[in-house]
């Protein structure tokens, strides 16, 4: 199986080692943050930093001034975590390692939009808005994701593209210091917590059947045994089927939007990847996706180990179902166990492999990753 590992430029740009030292891993291809979200990210080998503070969503180039003016929504450039064309400078260096580089597009996860944009933000039943998580079913929002997604993935040089959240995201993120864990959510409860109502959502709602009123309540009621730390309650099966209905349509809308407008975008046999999980309800940088759609709308997806067996009983053999495998033992990933996880991912059905992440990984990490590929070829 052909070796990917996410990265983001500020790993390379600075330090004229980090191609050759990524190339010596035995990866195959690089996917290369182009659009992503605020984050603190450490940097263990860089001659100049070791910590880099990205303060909000942003391009890791500069955005075309004219596919935005005008537009109130719209992508933000980055501040000096990432100067001019940052994505650019570091998948030159890249490619002149002989590294595959692939664009990393993260799509419904932006902190800055909600804040200077409070509308566009998911709203639960409660009323508490989720700045960090745009509303997908919102026109608006929808087209401003779709254009950034044909923006940010076709870069000079890139041969195909991988789209983060691109669907709906919720609850479960840690904003600045998280403070949510006194109160165990189990998938039920993290997507009750998610629902959306804000004015579009109501309205979707109401089109598959649901009176959005009732709906919230009944959302209050079935959390109440949460707060009281038991599990929740279920909806009744009518509103229940109209919530996930609305939900389906939205992110099935904006999946084949932002497909369709790369592939507008990109020269021939460039190639889309999203960042998906087979659970539709689910919420996150992987995606809740129905399989059989999300196979038929992109070349394929990535997905942690467990969502391969789902994805793979949709495959054509043309599908590439990439397996997203953490190697940082410091954010509980296992590169000492790369080439066994790797073996059981290919007998699932995985044809390559995505690590995350090298740029964050520890020496010994990355020793324990080299050896792991060695071993697989």
């Amino acid at each position: 199986m052909r070796a990917g590992a996410f990265l983001y430029p500020w790993d390379v740009n600075g330090d004229p080692d980090a191609p050759a030292r990524l190339a010596d891993l035995g990866l195959d291809r690089i996917t290369l943050a182009s659009a992503y979200h605020s984050t603190r990210a450490l940097t263990p080998r860089h001659p100049r930093h070791r910590i880099v503070t990205a303060t909000h969503a942003a391009t890791l180039y500069p955005p075309d001034p004219h596919r935005w003016r005008g537009r109130p929504l719209r992508p933000y450039p980055a501040g000096d975590w990432a100067p001019g064309d940052a994505y650019g400078q570091a998948a030159d260096a890249l490619a002149g390692a002989g590294l595959d580089v692939h664009s990393w597009v993260v799509l419904a996860h932006n902190s800055r939009l909600g804040a200077e944009h409070p509308a566009t933000s998911v709203v639960n039943a409660h009323g508490d808005r989720y700045p960090w998580a745009p509303c997908v079913g919102q026109d608006a929002v929808r087209a401003l994701l779709v254009d950034l997604a044909a923006e940010a993935a076709v870069r000079p040089g890139a041969a195909g593209t991988e789209l983060e959240s691109c669907g709906w995201y919720g609850l479960a993120h840690l904003h600045a210091h998280d403070k949510t864990a006194g109160v165990r959510l189990d998938d039920t409860g993290q997507y009750l917590m998610s629902l959306c109502f804000c004015p579009s959502c109501r309205a979707g709602y109401g089109r598959h059947g649901a009176d959005p009123d009732e709906l919230a309540a009944a959302v209050r009621v079935a959390l109440e045994p949460v707060w009281r730390g038991e599990t929740a309650g279920a909806l009744r099966p009518g509103l229940a089927g109209a919530a996930l209905a609305w939900r389906l349509a939205a992110a099935r809308a904006l999946q084949e939007a932002a497909v369709a407008a790369v592939r507008d975008a990109a020269p021939p046999g460039f190639r889309i990847l999203l960042h998906a999980d087979p659970v539709p309800y689910r919420c996150g940088a992987d995606a809740g996706t129905d399989p059989a759609h999300v196979l038929a709308v992109a070349d394929g997806v990535v997905t942690p180990a467990a969502g391969l067996a789902a994805f793979a009983a949709h495959a054509r053999p043309e599908t590439v179902l990439a397996v997203n495998l953490p190697v940082v033992t410091g954010l509980g990933g296992s590169p000492h166990t790369l080439a066994a996880d790797a073996r059981r991912a290919a007998d699932e059905g995985a044809t390559e492999l995505r690590l995350y992440h090298a740029g964050l990984a520890s020496d010994a990490d990355l020793a324990a990753v080299r050896e792991g590929l060695r071993s697989l070829r």
